[in-house]
């Protein structure tokens, strides 16, 4: 009975062990500095503070520069005054010093204004990263979440595992929902939607990306169309404007005739060159975006082998772990 007892205890193990080797430890991280860097208030308010540390450097080198000119003055007037005075004179500079010391570290010191300010401004934001983050774990079952910017050393970090967009995010939606009618909400929230479900599938989100490649690259061919259009239309405009300044001005007998053929046909040129130079430049920018696009399904399509090789890889030590469990568990009953 003890031993059937033990054998049952060893099954439950190696399940647990063979379920977890399954899911596998779900890791992620977040870069703070770079959150910070694209939160408008904490921007602002960084803006504001370096202002301030530039003024305090302003003060402390005006008040150096005042002693460096006591310094001088009593260099230069030592021989002719008695050794009171110079002694009076030193310790008002050293007073001086040690005055400007005080203040540089007041103001820069580990316990001064700017690092008192500093934490006061990040401290809010960093409340509401943590936030941020247990509840981006909590939802798609991370293990472990860690700070890049942190002392913590990461000698490598894969970017579909930066989550500080996600984070970013989650920060910004409580600022702009407070704003938003009930329509604009509930468009929101689709958009929403649809971003967290291309945070949860890479391959998802690389085709979105492909997709949006391909509209810009359209949409750069439209706009260079059009301004190869308006290019043509500026340059008929441009010719019949002269043309017609021409009639007028023979009319008034003003310019010969001759002359007048010569300008109509150095414009007419002019204006096929620049022309052909605007559809030229038009095709050189289909081909740029087609090349663009080609390159871009050849990142998806290598991202997509790597999955596979992955998956395989894994479905591969599970099936080990499975098999020497079990040769395990054959070698316990014998």
């Amino acid at each position: 009975m003890r031993k059937h007892f033990l054998i049952l205890i060893l099954a439950l193990i190696v399940a647990n062990t063979v379920q977890s080797q399954t899911r596998g430890t779900k890791i992620g991280y977040i870069d703070m500095e770079y959150i910070l860097q694209n939160v408008p208030n904490y921007t602002e308010a960084s803006v504001q503070l370096e202002q301030k540390a530039q003024k305090w450097k302003q003060e402390i080198e005006s008040k150096k520069i005042e002693i460096d000119k006591i310094k001088e003055a009593l260099k230069a007037e030592k021989a002719l005054l008695t050794k009171g005075l110079i002694e009076e004179r030193e310790m008002e500079i050293k007073f001086l010093e040690n005055e400007m010391l005080d203040f540089q570290q007041k103001r820069f010191g580990a316990n001064g204004d700017l690092m008192i300010q500093k934490s006061l401004l990040v401290k809010p934001i960093q409340d509401q990263v943590f936030t941020a983050v247990q509840d981006i774990a909590e939802a798609k079952k991370y293990d472990f979440i860690f700070d890049k910017s942190s002392d913590l050393t990461m000698l490598f970090s894969a970017k579909r595992f930066d989550i500080s967009d996600q984070v970013l995010r989650v920060l910004n939606r409580a600022e702009k929902r407070e704003q938003l009618t009930k329509k604009q909400l509930e468009a929101e929230e689709a958009k929403e939607s649809k971003e967290d479900a291309l945070d949860e599938n890479p391959a998802m989100a690389e085709r979105q990306k492909a997709l949006d490649d391909k509209k810009i690259a359209r949409d750069q061919i439209i706009a260079d169309r059009k301004l190869a259009q308006e290019a043509k239309k500026k340059e008929f405009e441009e010719r019949r404007q002269k043309i017609i300044a021409d009639r007028e001005a023979k009319k008034n007998g003003t310019i010969s005739a001759s002359t007048k053929t010569e300008d109509k046909k150095e414009n007419i040129t002019d204006g096929k060159d620049t022309a052909k130079s605007a559809v030229e430049e038009a095709k050189q920018n289909q081909i740029d975006a087609r090349t663009k696009i080609l390159e871009d399904r050849k990142k998806v399509i290598e991202d997509r082998r790597k999955a596979v090789d992955e998956r395989r890889l894994r479905t591969l030590e599970v099936r080990d772990s499975i098999k020497k469990s079990r040769e395990e568990q054959i070698k316990l009953k014998q």
